[in-house]
This record gives C-alpha cells, sequence and structure tokens, in this order.
C-alpha cells in the first residue's frame, strides 16, 4: 500500500490555510529565534505556476509537502538510516533521534522538502500519522476550505482523480502525489 495526496487545483485559491493548519498542528515555529527574520520550517507549502502571456495570462496555486515517494532519494543518502519507508503504509518519516543534520537529504530531494528545525536536524511532512491513527484526515486535508487536498491510499486517490484529468507527478523518485485541474 502506498499513501499520497491528491491535489485539485481548479479548487486551491492559495489560502495557505494548509500550511497554518500543518504549522499548528505539528507544533512548528513561525519564525526561527537563532536567526531574526527567517521563517520556520514549512512541511507543506503553495506555490504559484504562471504562464501564458499578457493579456492571456493564468496563475495556478499548488499546495505541496512531501511526495512520500517510491524511491525517496532523501532516504538513500541518509548516512545514518534516520530516514525511512514504512513498509504498511509507504510514507517517509524520520527519526530525529538517529538524525545527524548533514542535510545530504536536502541536496538530494528533488522537491525541496527536508526542513531544518532550530535544533539543525531535518523534519519534514509525515502526513499527520498521528492524526491518521486516530482514523482523521492530515490536518492539511481537513483545514483546507476549498477540499482542494485529500489524502488516502494511491489506489483511493486514483479512483477520487479519475473523474478529472488527474496526473501523477513525474521522476526518478516516484512522488506519490496527482494533481488534476484543466487550467
Amino acid at each position: 500500500m502506498q499513501m499520497g495526496f491528491y491535489l485539485d487545483t481548479d479548487r486551491c485559491v492559495g489560502c495557505q490555510s494548509c500550511v497554518v493548519a500543518c504549522k499548528n498542528w505539528n507544533n512548528l515555529a513561525p519564525k526561527l529565534t537563532a536567526t531574526p527574520g527567517t521563517q520556520g520550517p514549512k512541511w507543506r507549502r503553495v506555490t504559484s505556476i504562471e504562464s501564458g502571456t499578457y493579456p492571456n495570462v493564468d496563475i495556478v496555486k499548488i499546495s505541496l509537502a512531501c511526495m512520500h515517494c517510491g524511491k525517496p532519494a532523501c532516504a538513500g543518502v541518509c548516512p545514518t538510516g534516520a530516514i525511512s519507508k514504512r513498509a504498511e503504509d509507504g510514507i517517509v518519516v524520520v527519526d530525529s533521534n538517529k538524525c545527524i543534520g548533514c542535510r545530504y537529504c536536502f541536496f538530494a530531494c528533488p522537491f525541496g522538502v527536508p526542513q531544518y528545525g532550530e535544533d539543525g536536524t531535518m523534519q519534514k511532512c509525515n502526513l499527520c500519522l498521528s492524526r491518521l491513527a486516530e482514523g482523521r484526515q492530515p490536518a492539511c486535508v481537513e483545514n483546507c476550505p476549498a477540499k482542494a487536498i485529500y489524502a488516502g491510499t494511491f489506489e483511493e486517490l486514483a479512483k477520487l482523480a479519475s473523474a478529472k484529468v488527474a496526473k501523477r507527478l513525474t521522476g526518478s523518485t516516484l512522488p506519490s502525489v496527482l494533481i488534476s485541474g484543466t487550467r
């Protein structure tokens, strides 16, 4: 089984509710105290992709977190084995007790997912494992007012996305993310 995310870009308005919910649930610092003026880690972020030329310009908002890749590059380069892929659900997790903060994972990840907190160790989305254990959705999914983000098994997400023309993100790491939208 492989867990992942599905994003409907037709619904995402770029409100950042998913980012705030993630930071709040995971108790992530809004700012780093050691480096004044810098933001704390973001396990989920919203970005914009612009296309077209004036006056026919389109802006698509995309909310992304860890891709929980089928072949996570971050795990492959971790010298201490702090990053692993869970066999039962495919979620890529970090054991902060093993992380030495070498940042190899940061450079290996093609999506720029690994983030570093005040302690210098890597941290990232774990699909809100504690919430999943309670039968709840990840904080980003539950708090998205536009209902643009979904989480589940890749089979469930593929069925959900089949109503739209959804595409799986591609890459050598096999990201577990589907994205759809008509734009």
